[in-house]
């Protein structure tokens, strides 16, 4: 007969085993070759239409599927693509052709139902500052629309991630979110689509859905600490309108450019937010009287980070508050929903090493709450050691 405390002991390795191996997977990818949208401007001149873009050109050439990874280090071109960014710009360039051909074939560029091809005119590529970040180059496109032509349609390849697309030089520009495989629907060249307040609203939650969901690793491993510090929901909501109030206030003064940190002070302290919280649940049981507040704080860091990723994008001056708004809503869905998967995988790891028998004999039940304290531990091991490494990577790396 096993005793019930070595019962205990060999259920609780169980349960911490099953509710943390996803945790690993998810935060096993690199954050420092992070996916981000190509954001391209739109405008027509005397019957010339031009498209600059904003792209990680050396993922399309690799041939990344970039609607189902998050960052470049996960898909199997990784090779591929951390080559290509060794080459001399001129061979990059050289390549090129053969990519604006095959958006030539989709087609990319359609007026009043015709198709319009595009030359590439202009190639330059921004050197980021961390040979490990994202290296966003600069396309210009140009191409000659029909006689009398009224409207356009963009299309955005499937595979190549989102697309933020802005019509330039008219009066009330469509500003829109293309998803892979869509298209931007028409846009009138004399100008005149710009969404309504509830459209652009509506058009940019999924913006900010997608910087927490699959994108903002960081964040989700902060949210993930809060749900790790107790069973008890009001605790769980304490955190969360802490950290949502203060995110959304300096959302709202990065967006406006009132406040404005470099990303390379930022991003640390974000790392550094996620060590915190993580040790803290280790030592602690239940929520302190001050981690509310230091909540906040850490909130107001990440809001910072939110701003920089909105600020890539660029908010339609005319519809500001909407599209902040929805940007906001969207990260909060994202949030919220990091949450209830928690939840569920915890419920369902705790509900597995209950089935399980031993000997024949039925595994010792003890309270929940001593359940969830051994997977709040492990969990909150694996998100300090993780968030530790972010700090020294984006301080010293």
């Amino acid at each position: 007969m096993i005793n019930p405390f070595v019962k205990l002991t060999r259920k609780l390795r169980r349960i911490a085993a099953m509710s943390t191996l996803w945790l690993l997977t998810v935060a096993s990818a690199a954050h420092a070759h992070e996916i981000l949208p190509t954001i391209a401007d739109l405008s027509d001149e005397g019957g010339t239409v031009t498209i600059q873009m904003r792209a990680n050109v050396e993922a399309f050439l690799a041939g990344i599927d970039m609607d189902t990874v998050s960052d470049t280090d996960e898909a199997a071109q990784a090779e591929d693509y951390d080559a290509l960014r060794a080459r001399p710009v001129e061979e990059i360039r050289e390549q090129m052709t053969g990519l604006v051909q095959k958006w030539n074939a989709l087609p990319m560029l359609r007026a009043d139902g015709a198709a319009v091809p595009l030359v590439l005119q202009g190639f330059e590529v921004a050197e980021a500052p961390d040979p490990q970040a994202p290296r966003q180059s600069l396309l210009t496109l140009v191409g000659q629309l029909p006689s009398g032509a009224t409207e356009v349609v963009v299309a955005w390849p499937k595979g190549q991630g989102s697309l933020v697309l802005r019509q330039q030089g008219v009066d009330d520009p469509f500003t829109g979110y293309v998803e892979s495989g869509a298209d931007s629907g028409a846009i009138a060249l004399s100008g005149g689509g710009a969404l309504t307040g509830w459209g652009t609203f509506a058009g940019y939650i999924p913006v900010g859905f997608d910087h927490i969901l699959p994108q903002g690793l960081d964040h989700i491993l902060f949210v993930l600490g809060l749900f790790l510090l107790s069973t008890a929901w009001r605790p769980l909501l304490l955190q969360i309108s802490a950290f949502t109030v203060a995110h959304t206030v300096t959302l709202a003064l990065g967006a406006l450019g009132i406040v404005s940190i470099p990303g390379s002070i930022v991003e640390p302290l974000i790392a550094a937010s996620i060590v915190y919280v993580a040790i803290e649940n280790i030592f602690w049981r239940k929520l302190s009287p001050w981690r509310p507040f230091v909540i906040f704080g850490f909130g107001l860091l990440h809001g910072l980070g939110f701003a920089s990723v909105l600020g890539e994008f660029g908010l339609p001056a005319d519809q500001f508050i909407p599209a902040l708004l929805g940007f906001n809503v969207g990260v909060e869905v994202g949030q919220l929903t990091v949450v209830a998967l928690a939840a569920i995988i915890v419920s369902l790891s705790v509900a597995a090493a209950r089935a399980v028998e031993l000997d024949g004999d039925e595994i010792f039940v003890q309270e929940q709450s001593v359940m969830f304290r051994a997977i709040s531990i492990t969990g909150s091991l694996v998100i300090a050691l993780i968030g530790a490494w972010w700090v020294v990577e984006r301080v010293f790396l």
